[in-house]
């Protein structure tokens, strides 16, 4: 589990290898993570939009970026939170992921960033 507050929202992120939809004689590793995003301001804001860095052990990167999380632009109250699941692909059993949302303090109207912690993502049978 990883955690990083930014500009009074926290983001906690856990990951998991999918080995039953992975392929690794093809080079396709699957990962899930799960997202908790809790609101610590004393005002809403809402979660306009990410962007993903995502890196394998190959030296291979992709980004992903979007409105949004998986379709919606949640509001969190003061103390609110929201969770969610995704998951990403890797050519390799071992990476990493970090990104950012776009918030948007809804008092103010202002526009910030929240970091999403940097996290790695490893296929259990290589740490054996």
């Amino acid at each position: 589990m990883e955690s990083l507050i930014t500009e009074g929202v926290e983001v906690i992120v856990r990951s998991n290898y999918e080995e039953e939809f992975s392929k690794p004689a093809q080079s396709e590793f699957i990962f899930s993570y799960q997202i908790s995003i809790k609101n610590e301001n004393d005002f809403s804001v809402k979660l306009l939009s990410r962007k993903w860095f995502v890196f394998d052990s190959k030296g291979e990167h992709y980004e992903v970026e979007g409105n949004g999380v998986i379709g919606l632009q949640p509001t969190l109250e003061f103390q609110g939170s929201h969770d969610y699941e995704s998951g990403t692909s890797l050519t390799s059993p071992i990476g990493r992921m970090r990104g950012y949302y776009i918030m948007q303090n809804l008092m103010t109207r202002e526009k910030f960033k929240v970091y999403i912690p940097e996290f790695d993502l490893i296929a259990p049978f290589v740490l054996n």
